[in-house]
């Protein structure tokens, strides 16, 4: 109990000064959808921790994040107007413009790509190759994942339409054990997804490959019809993810703590208290990872910069796969208004910091 009076105490004072002054006027409503998962866990902070701290609220928003099976149907959600931005693959934000002529935008760069095909580490497979004729998992077939998969197959002498037989297993524990009962024999997934199959007890070999660290990877998109028509608000969205971002990196496991006291339902079970401590934290230690890499390639300054440099090279590699026909100015994937990512990154990185600081002592 004292605890979670502790964590509520620090998310009152976390919230910055204007959230009074915002009181008295109506929130404006945003919806995020979050491809690829059905749990929203511990490892999304950027998108978690803003509601968690009322970061959001402090700027003037009331922010609901949802569920989406795979990145394809949020940028099928994020094309109709169901929502105002999709949390995506970013061959998927690529493929949205290059293939359906979906004005999407990138306005965050979140990770860079981690993916891998996770096999059981005793078993025979040990390279790529050795995937013949074999079945792999992976969560949807509408996954940004997919494409990923299939390169990397063709990398290695394989076709992915005849060698292999890829099946939908969606996330987490189905798709553990259809890896354990050999239903599939290896599991195409992010890595806080696979440090999920670790906590459950799975040893496993990841295959992936080399390149992929140099490109970007979950990335937070709208539509440029919304940049236009409410830029404030595009900012704003992720200013608070950018805020979230910094106070994750600095203290992760007040970040699992205020996750579990702010959205209970997700807290993992099948262990003592300890025990699914330590499974979040791993989870969220590989997410934070990937945010730190992707921190770094897009210049170690701004948090959630996205460049067209990085996007580029995202674009060539899927030309070169065959999984795009066309290419446009990597500019085009990345908002354009000069100047987003400095005003995104706006507020008392300091302040922030000692706030995650606090926290470890409450």
């Amino acid at each position: 109990m004292a605890a979670a009076v502790a964590l509520g105490l620090g998310a009152a004072w976390l919230a910055p000064g204007p959230a009074q002054a915002q009181a008295a006027k109506p929130l404006k409503k945003v919806t995020i959808a979050l491809g690829g998962v059905t749990v929203l866990n511990v490892t999304y902070p950027w998108l978690m921790m803003p509601v968690a701290l009322d970061y959001w609220k402090s700027e003037g928003y009331d922010v609901q994040v949802i569920a989406a099976p795979g990145s394809v149907q949020a940028v099928q959600q994020l094309a109709t107007g169901n929502v105002d931005f999709a949390q995506v693959s970013s061959n998927v934000a690529i493929q949205a413009n290059v293939t359906n002529n979906i004005p999407a935008r990138v306005v965050m760069n979140n990770s860079v790509i981690d993916w891998a095909i996770a096999v059981p580490s005793e078993g025979s497979i040990q390279r790529v190759a050795d995937l013949k004729g074999q079945r792999i998992g992976i969560v949807s077939l509408a996954s940004g994942g997919l494409p990923l998969l299939r390169s990397l197959l063709k990398a290695n002498g394989l076709d992915p339409d005849k060698d292999v037989n890829i099946i939908p297993t969606g996330a987490g524990a189905p798709a553990l054990e259809a890896l354990r009962s050999g239903r599939v024999q290896g599991l195409m997934f992010w890595n806080a997804a696979i440090a999920g199959f670790e906590n459950a007890g799975a040893k496993l070999r990841l295959l992936r490959s080399p390149d992929w660290a140099r490109m970007p990877d979950f990335s937070l998109a709208t539509l440029q019809r919304t940049i236009d028509r409410d830029l404030a608000m595009v900012e704003a969205i992720a200013r608070g993810a950018a805020k979230a971002s910094l106070y994750a990196v600095t203290n992760p496991a007040c970040v699992r703590q205020l996750h579990w006291a702010r959205f209970p339902e997700t807290k993992p079970t099948g262990g003592d208290e300890a025990t699914l401590a330590r499974w979040d934290e791993h989870l969220l230690a590989t997410q934070v990872s990937s945010m730190k890499a992707a921190f770094e390639m897009n210049g170690g300054k701004l948090w959630g910069r996205a460049t067209p440099e990085a996007f580029g090279r995202m674009q060539d590699f899927m030309l070169d796969a065959g999984l795009i026909e066309r290419k446009l100015a990597p500019a085009t994937f990345v908002v354009g208004s000069e100047g987003f990512f400095e005003r995104v990154n706006g507020f008392d990185a300091q302040a922030v910091v000692r706030q995650a600081q606090a926290c470890a002592k409450s």
